[in-house]
């Protein structure tokens, strides 16, 4: 137990004394936000929900895209 305190202590004091380091961390989780809600929303689109009405549809597509070699 008290190993894993010094861990989480070693990461707080370690974060805690950071000065460039939290603007890298505000960068990489803007970064993040960029990449997984902007991105999906203009790049990404819902291919399963918009061809197939159920969820039994699209597991079968996914299941076949999956098991059929490519010709």
């Amino acid at each position: 137990m008290k190993t894993i305190k010094n861990i989480f202590s070693f990461y707080i004091d370690g974060y805690r004394d950071m000065t460039w380091g939290k603007n890298l961390w505000l960068i990489i989780f803007i970064k993040l936000f960029i990449m997984f809600a902007i991105f999906r929303l203009f790049f990404f689109s819902d291919f399963l929900g918009s061809h197939f009405e159920n969820n039994r549809q699209k597991s079968d597509y996914v299941l076949e895209q999956l098991t059929t070699p490519n010709k």
